[in-house]
C-alpha cells in the first residue's frame, strides 16, 4: 500500500521569509481549546494526535535546543487606513538553528500543500552549507502527528554535527520499529513496517510530487524514470477513511534521523493528552493523569 498524496502548492526550499504563503483568515499559531479537559496517559502514541499543541509542542523544543525562532508578517495598507485594517499578505513563523544549517518552518497558516489530503503543518529541512540558498533535504509533517515524535527526530537533527550528510541505510528505520513489536511488511520485508495493528505505516519508496530535494537526480528525472525512494509514515485507522496523520521525507533525509523518528513514533510510552483525534478514541488505552 502506498501514501498517495495530492500536493497543491509548490513547497519552500530555504529559509526566506518570501517563501510562505499566507491564508490570512488562519492564525499563525493554532487555536488554543476552548476549555480544559481532563488529562489521561494514552497509548499507542501513533494514534494519539497532537493534542491540539503541535505548534506549542515543537515551539518549545526548539527553543530548548536553542534555536531562534522569526515571526515576519507582510502585509498592504491603503493611504490612510488604520494600522490595525491593514490586509496581512504573507507570513511565516521560522526556527533556525545557531549553526543556520537547518530550520524549521510552521507553515500551516499559509496555504500549505496537502500531504494524503492533509495540509502540512511543518517543514523541516537542512543543508551542507549556510551559504547556500537551497535545502539538501526537507520533511513534511501534517497535523495530528504526535508532536512527541517530532520532537525526537528535531533533538536527533539537533545533535548532528552535519545535518545533510548520509549515515546507515534502511535497516536502521525498521531496526527501530520492529524492536517495539512493529511487523515488517509481507510484501516488502525490506523497505516496509505496520504496527501490530495496521493502522500505522513506514515505508520506503517513491515519494508524492512537489517534495523537495538537494540531490541532482532528483531534479532531473524524466517522467518516465524511477523516482529517489524517501521514507513516508501514516496513520490510516479505518482502511479508506482517510488518514489520521502523515509524514514525508525526501529522499535525501539520512536514515539515522529517519530511524529516530521511527523510533519516537513506535514507542510503548504513553503521552499526555486532553484532546483525542476522534478517529482513534476508541481505540486507544488510557489512564488518568495525576
Amino acid at each position: 500500500m502506498k501514501l498517495h498524496a495530492p500536493l497543491a502548492a509548490s513547497s519552500p526550499q530555504s529559509p526566506s521569509p518570501s517563501e510562505a504563503h499566507l491564508h490570512p483568515h488562519f492564525p499563525i499559531d493554532p487555536p488554543a481549546p476552548a476549555s480544559v479537559a481532563s488529562a489521561y496517559w494514552v497509548g499507542p502514541r501513533h494514534l494519539a494526535g497532537d493534542d491540539g499543541r503541535l505548534y506549542d509542542t515543537v515551539a518549545d523544543t526548539l527553543a530548548g535546543l536553542g534555536w531562534t525562532s522569526l515571526t515576519i508578517v507582510r502585509g498592504r495598507q491603503e493611504p490612510d487606513e488604520a494600522p490595525e485594517d491593514r490586509q496581512v499578505l504573507r507570513s511565516t513563523v521560522l526556527h533556525i538553528s545557531p549553526d543556520f544549517l537547518r530550520w524549521a518552518q510552521w507553515v500551516l497558516p499559509d496555504e500549505p500543500f496537502h500531504l494524503g489530503n492533509l495540509p502540512i503543518a511543518w517543514q523541516v529541512s537542512a543543508r551542507t552549507d549556510p551559504s547556500s540558498p537551497l535545502a539538501q533535504w526537507s520533511a513534511y509533517f501534517t497535523p495530528d502527528v504526535p508532536g512527541e515524535i517530532l520532537a525526537g527526530f528535531l533533538a536527533a537533527l539537533d545533535a548532528r554535527d552535519q545535518p545533510a550528510l548520509p549515515c546507515g541505510g534502511p535497516e536502521l528505520v525498521l531496526d527501530a520499529v520492529t524492536a517495539h513489536g512493529w511487523l515488517r511488511d509481507v510484501d516488502q520485508p525490506g523497505t516496509g513496517a505496520v504496527d501490530p495493528t495496521f493502522a500505522s505505516h513506514i515505508r520506503l519508496g517513491e515519494v508524492p510530487p512537489l517534495i523537495q530535494d538537494g540531490d541532482p537526480l532528483a531534479l532531473v528525472a524524466e517522467a518516465d524514470e524511477a523516482a529517489l525512494a524517501g521514507w513516508q509514515a501514516w496513520a490510516e485507522p479505518v482502511l479508506g477513511a482517510g488518514y489520521l496523520w502523515a509524514a514525508s521525507f525526501s529522499s535525501s533525509v539520512p536514515h539515522d534521523l529517519v530511524a529516530a523518528f521511527a523510533d519516537s513514533l513506535s514507542s510503548s510510552a504513553p503521552v499526555l493528552r486532553r484532546v483525542l483525534p476522534e478517529s482513534t478514541r476508541d481505540r486507544l488505552l488510557r489512564a488518568p493523569a495525576g
